[in-house]
């Protein structure tokens, strides 16, 4: 039995794409109505055919909808809120992909006072971008985290749990203070590093930017990746999720200031030990499975 039969995506970019693509493959009878703010986007849309339909407005997309993603910028979520409260209907199911969950989940509320909530977090993505960039298995073996306010309805809980299963996730469920505080450290913090890494490099008077590009080693080479990010996203992560962000990047600046000291001192036992307890870390993302174990992170060098 499906979870949902009427299913309506708001944003059509990487993610809402690739949860089209996915329901297409896993549920084929459900019915995937695709809703963007730009309209070059929804015409794109409408070419690539991941959806049945493709609406004008956030208020047509959700008149039959029994599920409601929301796939857009975390700043957007309240906006794209009130514009289809009043033709939602009263038995939707509200959901979302953003990557910090206090935030969202009190602007829905506001919006939406009635409405029925329950956030989600795919934790998965490339550093592309737009319609074109997604595909129906982005989402297999990764993790998707449910933040369910205290007051919502365990059936509601269930049935975006099996959607999201249906796609291939793991599930998680968790608090949602927990969650953003858990992000801060495994995403939201790495992405503001890599930023600031490749932002300092562009910067550097004494090597030239064409000399940054030229020899660039694995480790910059894959901060760059990352930092190829989403800007408007990451932008609305960082303001959403600040006051995690902010504890975890206080900690990070006083491990940092540690590591100088140890550098300066020619500690060099601490820096073994360090490189060390990190190395482990690795080899255990290998082993459950999120990442890829081949050399140069399984790139292929053809």
């Amino acid at each position: 039995m499906l979870p949902f039969a009427n299913i309506t995506i708001i944003g059509l970019g990487l993610i809402g794409s690739s949860i089209a693509h996915g329901v297409k493959a896993s549920m084929p009878t459900a019915r995937i109505t695709g809703y963007d703010a730009d309209a070059a986007v929804r015409a794109r849309v409408q070419e690539l055919g991941f959806c049945d339909d493709v609406a004008d407005s956030a208020g047509a997309a959700v008149i039959d909808a029994d599920l409601v993603l929301l796939c857009v910028p975390v700043g957007a979520m309240a906006s794209i809120a009130s514009e289809m409260a009043e033709d939602l209907p009263k038995d939707a199911v509200i959901s979302d992909v953003g990557s910090s969950k206090g935030n969202v989940i009190a602007s829905l509320q506001a919006a939406l006072p009635d409405a029925r909530i329950i956030p989600a977090h795919p934790v998965a993505g490339t550093e592309h971008s737009g319609p074109d960039a997604g595909f129906a298995t982005l989402f297999h073996d990764r993790w998707c985290i449910l933040t369910p306010p205290e007051d919502a309805q365990e059936g509601d809980i269930e049935r975006v749990r099996a959607f999201w299963e249906k796609l291939g996730a793991n599930i998680e469920i968790m608090d949602a203070k927990h969650h953003d505080l858990v992000l801060a450290v495994t995403s939201h913090l790495p992405h503001l590093i890599a930023y600031t890494i490749v932002g300092t490099a562009s910067d550097l008077e004494d090597v030239t930017r064409s000399e940054v590009i030229k020899y660039s080693a694995g480790g910059f080479r894959d901060f760059t990746r990352i930092a190829a990010s989403d800007p408007t996203m990451w932008r609305d992560v960082f303001m959403s999720n600040k006051d995690a962000v902010l504890e975890m990047l206080q900690r990070f600046s006083e491990d940092l200031t540690a590591l100088q000291r140890a550098i300066r001192w020619d500690k060099g036992d601490e820096l073994f030990d360090l490189f060390t307890k990190t190395r482990a870390i690795r080899r255990r993302i290998i082993e459950e499975g999120q990442d890829d174990a081949a050399p140069d992170f399984g790139r292929s060098h053809e």
